[in-house]
């Protein structure tokens, strides 16, 4: 008992949604494989979730690495559906101190003594219980750093009249195109380039307020983690460091997990749906970079007629492909598709609810990626040297978006307002084009840089993890 009181023990509690509790998790395997005792933190709802997803006894961990909930202060929802997140904002905001506290005395009352905090960067009220503990409170800010440069600058676009937009008109009369060149590390960004809170006529917009609220209070964190790379956003990391707490880059975190050899550490999974294992089967029939990968994420919500128009645009451009539909990615209603689409693409195409996307992208039968530009979405594809068609939905997507296509060169855009036409001739493009080529061979040197800086001794992220873990947390 005397050696587990001896260990450090780092409470982790993530973002309640899909995209935020896998990187948080990996973060959590990797200090628990550095000899920490892990407590993770979900919330209830996600917490049977997960258990339905992987089974009854999913979760179970080990000695030291225990889960842990706390009610994330909504009415009860469908559990096969992701919560609205400008409610989970708000609730998260208001409601999550006063039962963390708690969690965080029946913790040091039962178990070996809480000595640090590692919360992500949307839930900064956890800094307020680090502070009364007197110990280290960390945020993990999981999406991209030039999505952070974008959110930390609401504030100076308010006040500088930007933003609110005065009425609708200005969503479409060109306005979002007025270049914001004042913004450190972000040469030639564009207004409709920043996270997309910024299109709002209201200036009491829940999530606007939400954004320039928990980016202020970030400054009072121990240390701000970042999921990238030094070599990947160099420009807006250095102006970053210059505005905050210390900074560490530790990705893309994927990657550091290759250093975890325990199976039962990397067995505790993070998905909130079941995984169709159909799919590595049916690739397996595939010749390489042959099929079109397609998956717009967690909480994406499109409109029917959206779904229509990448249904025949897929099928037109003739390309084998993989489509992941959630059973809420429509809103309102269920995702259905045409049965003459159905018939016309049952040879070449696979539809499934759910996947393991790292092993899906990693697989040499996957030629090219429609994502909506989650920061998991874009690293895992990195990583795996896949290029991309970007059809961004919101947040800091819009962001990554502009990264993706015209600094690193591993993307190109697709309008908002998708036709067929379009998502056919950018599929032929990315599988069959010149400009599909020149995205690869991109794609595949930062692979190449993302490898390196995961990789000991001498890699950047991993010597950040270490200097991290030195510095802050022992």
């Amino acid at each position: 008992m005397g050696s587990v009181e001896k260990k450090p023990h780092a409470v982790c509690i993530p973002f309640p949604a899909q995209g935020h509790i896998k990187p948080m998790l990996n973060l959590a395997k990797l200090l628990h494989f550095r000899g920490f005792h892990i407590t993770f933190v979900n919330t209830e709802f996600n917490h049977r979730r997960l258990l339905k997803a992987r089974g009854p006894n999913s979760l179970d961990g080990l000695p030291s690495f225990q889960f842990e909930t706390i009610p994330d202060g909504l009415q009860p929802s469908d559990v096969n559906a992701t919560q609205d997140i400008p409610s989970l904002c708000v609730s998260t905001k208001n409601n999550l101190l006063p039962p963390f506290r708690c969690l965080l005395s029946k913790l040091n009352h039962n178990g070996p003594p809480v000595t640090c905090i590692v919360s992500d960067s949307s839930l900064t009220s956890t800094l307020d219980a680090a502070q009364e503990l007197g110990i280290p409170g960390l945020l993990f800010w999981t999406a991209s750093a030039c999505g952070f440069m974008g959110y930390a600058h609401y504030r100076t676009l308010v006040n500088k009249g930007f933003i609110p937009l005065k009425d609708a008109s200005y969503l479409t009369n060109g306005y979002l195109d007025t270049v914001i060149d004042w913004i450190p590390g972000m040469k030639g960004i564009r207004l409709k380039d920043m996270p997309s809170f910024v299109r709002t006529t209201d200036p009491d917009d829940v999530m606007l307020g939400f954004a320039m609220g928990e980016i202020e209070r970030a400054r009072k964190a121990s240390a701000i983690i970042f999921n990238t790379f030094d070599a990947l956003e160099h420009e807006v990391l250095d102006a970053i460091s210059t505005m905050y707490p210390p900074i560490y880059t530790i990705g893309p975190i994927s990657l550091l997990m290759n250093q975890i050899q325990d199976k039962d550490l990397k067995s505790i999974g993070s998905n909130l749906w079941k995984e169709d294992e159909e799919c590595l089967q049916w690739l397996d029939s595939k010749g390489p970079n042959t099929v079109v990968y397609v998956n717009f994420g967690s909480i994406t919500v499109m409109k029917p007629e959206h779904l229509i128009e990448f249904a025949w645009g897929l099928s037109n451009s003739k390309q084998k492909f993989l489509w992941i539909i959630r059973p809420d990615l429509v809103s309102g209603a269920s995702a259905i598709l045409p049965p003459e689409f159905l018939t016309e693409t049952k040879d070449r195409g696979l539809l499934a609810s759910w996947c393991s996307q790292e092993q899906v992208l990693g697989h040499p039968a996957v030629g090219g990626f429609l994502t909506h530009n989650g920061w998991n979405s874009i690293l895992e594809s990195v990583c795996c040297g896949v290029a991309m068609i970007c059809w961004p939905f919101f947040a800091e997507q819009q962001t990554n978006c502009r990264y993706c296509c015209t600094e690193w060169g591993i993307g190109m855009e697709i309008d908002g307002d998708v036709k067929r036409d379009d998502v056919e001739r950018l599929v032929r493009e990315l599988m069959e084009g010149e400009k599909g080529e020149e995205m690869k061979k991109k794609t595949m040197e930062w692979k190449k840089i993302a490898h390196e800086a995961t990789t000991a001794p001498s890699g950047s992220s991993f010597f950040n993890l270490d200097r991290m873990i030195k510095q802050l947390l022992l």
